[in-house]
């Protein structure tokens, strides 16, 4: 294709017909048209055919197209006019297409472009769809105060004639359809009734806008290409699915945040059911309170009443009483009198027998005496006899016992040695003593030696025992500080002390107990050289003690401690590489590790985790030459007086970086143990308890071979005291056997003769015998006396007895009569009052009662009370201890409040309303889905059917051009509709693979062919009336260019296709015809 060159007739084999009137600036210019006949030999374009004018121009008339044929070659809304007055470059223009490809081609600057913005604005578009200018009065020729622009489309029964007036002083448009005036909308309308889609780059795509095309998202192209060749229901269903989707989101997160909140309201609620059901319990309380309080007064009402009712009882019963006391008295009066006089005549008779009965009983107690003097003196007689036998008996004892006494003595005096043998053993006893007693006072002072010496000893012992216990006291101060520190390692610490043995290896107190510093002022480097996590770990040195520690310590107990692993192979001894001695010239006076004692575990485990065998300790002389120490010892830590220095090499520059931090104060390790001193201290009291037990050993031997010298002593005096008693016991045994002698002669001479007493008691036994019988005679005949009388005084009170009892009866019950008279007469008076009483206290009661239930005088008491007082006590104790225990239980629920319950029968209400909302939400839901579903699937399978054709023409056209392209449905997840969209996929070359059409891959060219190719895949399905693409080969090479021309010429021709408008600045061959007169040829000359 191109401008000005003859076509070859081998290339056309059917007339072009071209029908313009161009008015340039300069004249009217009139563009050829009518037939035109090319010859074999390649003749040019005929321009001798006759002018077409039309009616603005002279006159002139256009072929006329009209509409409803049922044979027109034309789609209805196909494009049969266009008309331009004063619009961009026109003066006045009228283009007649063809019904099938019209190519109108032209240099650049000749007005291509203009006509395809007359369609644009003519057909409704915004000048936004163009790209150029976006106010619709910069569309009118230069100069102009008004531009037209009228398009004719093709419908059935009658054309529609669509005129736009554009308006430069207020940049507004004035309609007209078909002669008459309309507004935007009423054209809008008979515009997409037609499918006419002028925003659609599918559809229309303006020179502008070809750039954007290949921008369009795989989305918008999807919608562009529904709206284009889908079916009219197709994008509607897919605007649906998304509104839909849209919609299910909106319910979806609606129902879920319905359901979170109903799910906090209810556990709100759960939270308060508590309070509320302790409210409640507390209400019921309150209630059973009012009621039973509104009980209480008919309960006191009907017990007063009740008094009343008994007092009037017991009244009538009074006087019934009264009177009956009343008619008995006299009677008994009179009977008291009888009883009166009968006893005062037994009383006499009785005295007189009385006083019978003391003159006898005295002669009695006369002759008792007598009997009883006579029973004396005979006993006096036996006991003088049978102590004078006694006396005998004894005589006769003691005169044996004396003889038997002399003979012993005698017998002992025979057996006792005699003086010259005694002396020698009392030498000998004497001597033996003397010998024991400088024994025992040698013992003694050896004793008094040991005892010294022990004393000694448990002196030093207590001042051992004092500075260990000053020891452990520092001790403690570390375990107070670590208790107040760190509650859950101290605890552990103690379980760890009474659980040892559970323990296969030593375990290591935490590290601020186990390190003991050396001095106290160097606390500091250590406690800011090792942090605080490991200083309260438990160092072991198995895993396994460290599983069962922290199993028991962090599972079972919930304690946060901290617990660590000394190196299998000790690190405690390893060497720094520098001896300390080459770096005292720096101001460095120790390593770290020397510092402070710990336990080997413990030491080990710093010295592999912290290096402190290699960090030194420095001064202010260190501070002072840092630089220096630095950059000639290579050290990596360094501590100076109150600094520690980190010196780092950077891998990259190999420069050396160092910062340095100030030194907190040590707060654990400044209690200072000498363990060394302690140590000592063991050794030292543990010698002195093996000297105690070896000097009481040794007192203990002392004191048994003291006792043995002091037992031979005893026997020893023994021994002398019985030779002192030997040498005695001779005299004393003579001169005791001449005083017993002389006993037993005085014994003899006071002999008693036993017969002869005997004889002589008897005698005075017998005579006094014979006075006790005759007194005895006397005796019994005034007891016979005696009881006659008292068998008659008997009689005389039995009777006397029954007189008073009888008398004394009637007047007790004379006056019980007249107490009872009087008390009655009293209760009666009480009786009286206490009914007056009552009565008043009835009404009062009453009243109070019917207050209390809010009742009138004389109002019954409501049912709902009569009821709740059936189930209530029906005592005052009952109902008031009731009252109590209702009253304690309500004062039990303190701090609820009203409100809770409000709020919470509030959300109550809410949750069901919320429920319920809920349910409907999720009931609308499930609609929508149902929608979805239906409309979905209206939608899906025809899109992916019109997909594949669209796939399929797509594929083909570049197969044609020994390319690659497809072109499918896209998306990543299929619910959701607006991320759905046509994805183009395209290959040029046989060495790549396929790649998604984007505006940066493909170069300009490609992307120009793949636009092109893939709007000729929509021109067969055929469902808007007419496409538009405006310089769509800028950029390709010739042999794509001549590729997609023949796929357009090819496509663009058949019966079936739509109207297509194809815009070029060139062409280098003419377009072969092979399809009759489908095709429309307009060469636009250049601008004059």
């Amino acid at each position: 294709m191109g401008s000005g060159r003859a076509l070859p007739a081998r290339e056309l084999a059917a007339e072009l017909a071209l029908v313009a009137v161009v008015k340039r600036s300069g004249g009217i210019k009139m563009a050829t048209g009518g037939k035109r006949k090319l010859g074999a030999a390649g003749d040019g374009v005929d321009n001798n055919s006759h002018d077409r004018r039309s009616k603005k121009s002279g006159g002139t008339t256009r072929p006329e197209v009209r509409g409803g044929a049922a044979d027109s070659p034309f789609v209805e809304g196909s494009i049969v006019r266009i008309a331009m007055e004063n619009f961009l470059t026109y003066d006045n223009c009228e283009v007649f297409p063809g019904p099938h490809l019209n190519m109108i081609v032209g240099a650049n600057g000749t007005g291509k472009s203009s006509i395809v913005c007359a369609i644009c604005l003519g057909l409704a578009g915004k000048p936004s769809f163009i790209g150029r200018a976006d106010k619709v009065g910069l569309y009118v020729k230069r100069g102009c105060s008004k531009g037209i622009v009228e398009i004719e489309l093709f419908k059935i029964p009658v054309n529609l004639i669509i005129k736009r007036e554009i308006s430069v002083v207020n940049n507004q448009s004035t309609w007209f359809v078909n002669g008459k005036s309309s507004t935007l909308k009423a054209v809008e309308d008979q515009i997409a009734a037609l499918n006419i889609q002028v925003g659609n780059l599918c559809q229309f795509l303006p020179q502008d806008k070809v750039g954007e095309f290949a921008k369009l998202s795989k989305i918008e192209l999807l919608e562009a290409t529904e709206k284009s060749v889908g079916p009219p229901e197709m994008y509607k269903f897919h605007c649906e699915l998304k509104h839909f989707r849209q919609r299910e989101q909106e319910l979806e997160n609606s129902c879920k945040e319905r359901n979170t909140n109903l799910e906090k309201m209810k556990q709100k609620n759960e939270r308060c059911k508590q309070d509320v059901e302790r409210y409640n319990e507390y209400k019921r309380h309150v209630d059973k309170i009012t009621i039973l309080k509104k009980k209480r007064p008919w309960l006191e009402y009907d017990n007063v009443y009740q008094q009343y009712e008994e007092v009037k009882r017991s009244i009538h019963n009074l006087k019934e009483e009264l009177r009956k006391l009343k008619e008995v008295q006299p009677p008994v009066v009179r009977q008291i009198q009888e009883a009166e006089k009968q006893h005062a005549s037994l009383d006499a008779a009785i005295r007189e027998k009385i006083a019978a009965i003391h003159e006898t009983s005295r002669k009695c107690q006369q002759q008792q005496d007598a009997l009883e003097k006579k029973d004396k003196e005979i006993e006096e007689i036996k006991l003088a006899l049978r102590m004078k036998k006694e006396k005998e008996m004894d005589r006769q004892k003691r005169i044996d016992n004396i003889c038997k006494m002399i003979e012993d003595l005698k017998n002992e005096l025979r057996n006792t040695d005699n003086s010259d043998n005694i002396q020698p053993r009392m030498d000998s006893v004497n001597a033996e003593l003397g010998h024991l007693m400088e024994e025992k006072a040698s013992v003694d002072s050896e004793i008094a030696g040991v005892l010294s010496e022990k004393e000694n000893a448990y002196t030093e012992q207590k001042g051992i025992t004092d500075r260990i216990v000053r020891f452990d006291n520092m001790m403690n101060m570390k375990e107070e500080k670590l208790r107040g520190r760190h509650k859950d390692t101290h605890a552990a610490l103690l379980w760890l002390r009474n659980n040892r043995d559970r323990f296969k290896k030593d375990v290591c107190d935490p590290m601020m107990l186990s390190i003991n510093m050396k001095d106290q002022k160097h606390a500091k480097y250590v406690e800011n050289h090792i942090s605080s996590n490991d200083m309260r770990a438990f160092v072991f040195e198995s895993k396994e003690d460290m599983d069962v520690f922290l199993r028991e310590v962090r599972d079972n107990q919930k304690l946060k401690v901290n617990a660590v692993m000394a190196p299998s192979e000790s690190c405690a001894e390893n060497k720094p590489l520098k001896p300390i001695e080459e770096l005292k010239r720096y101001g460095f006076f120790s390593y770290l590790r020397e510092l402070f004692d710990a336990p080997q575990p413990v030491m080990s485990y710093l010295c592999q985790q912290y290096h402190i065998y290699e960090v030194p300790v420095g001064t202010e002389k260190t501070r002072n030459m840092i630089e220096r120490v630095i950059s000639e010892t290579k050290l990596r830590q360094i501590y100076t007086a109150d600094e520690k220095y980190t010196v780092k090499v950077s891998s990259y520059t190999n420069q050396t970086i160092s910062s340095n931090i100030s030194l907190k104060p040590a707060q654990f390790l400044n209690v200072t143990v000498d363990t060394e001193e302690r140590r000592q201290l063991d050794i030292q009291f543990q010698q002195i308890n093996r000297k105690l037990e070896l000097l009481n050993s040794q007192i203990t031997i002392l004191r048994e071979r003291l006792k043995s010298l002091e037992r031979r002593d005893n026997e020893l005096r023994q021994q002398k005291k019985e030779l002192l008693g030997q040498k005695s016991k001779r005299k004393q045994l003579e001169s005791k056997i001449s005083m017993k002698y002389e006993s037993l002669r005085q014994l003899e001479q006071d002999a008693i003769n036993v017969e002869e007493e005997s004889e002589q008691a008897n005698v005075k036994i017998k005579r006094i015998n014979s006075q006790k019988v005759k007194l005895v005679s006397e005796f019994m005949q005034l007891i016979k006396n005696c009881m006659t009388l008292n068998k008659h005084r008997t009689d005389l009170v039995l009777q006397s007895t029954t007189t008073a009892f009888r008398k004394n009866r009637l007047e007790a019950e004379r006056k019980a009569a007249m107490i009872q008279l009087k008390a009655t007469e009293q209760q009666f008076t009480e009786l009286e009052e206490r009914r007056r009483v009552l009565s008043k206290n009835c009404k009062g009661l009453m009243r109070k009662a019917e207050q209390a239930c809010d009742m009138a005088p004389n109002e019954k008491i409501s049912e709902y009370h009569r009821n709740a007082f059936l189930a209530l006590p029906s005592t005052l104790d009952e109902i008031d201890a009731l009252l109590n225990e209702e009253k304690s239980r309500a004062s039990c629920f303190t701090g609820l409040s009203a409100s809770v319950v409000e709020e919470y029968n509030k959300r109550a209400e809410e949750i069901q309303q919320m429920t319920l909302e809920l349910q409907e939400k999720k009931e609308e839901l499930d609609d929508f889905r149902q929608s979805i579903s239906q409309v979905k699937e209206k939608w899906l399978n025809p899109l992916k059917q019109l997909v594949d054709q669209i796939n399929d023409k797509f594929s083909s056209f570049f197969s044609s051009m020994q390319c690659a392209g497809d072109v499918d449905l896209h998306t990543e997840n299929k619910e959701e509709y607006d991320k759905y969209g046509i994805r183009i996929r395209v290959k040029f070359r046989s060495s790549t693979q396929l790649h998604e059409l984007t505006p940066h891959h493909q170069s300009g060219g490609e992307r120009s062919v793949s636009t092109m190719l893939y709007l000729m895949a929509l021109q067969e399905l055929n469902r808007c009336p007419f496409r538009v693409v405006d310089e769509i080969n800028q950029g390709m090479d010739p042999v794509n260019e001549r590729r997609v021309f023949d796929v357009v010429v090819e496509t663009a021709c058949k019966e079936s296709t739509s109207q297509y408008f194809f815009i070029t600045p060139k062409m280098k061959t003419a377009p072969e015809n092979n399809h009759g007169r489908r095709n429309e040829y307009l060469k636009l000359p250049p601008m004059e």
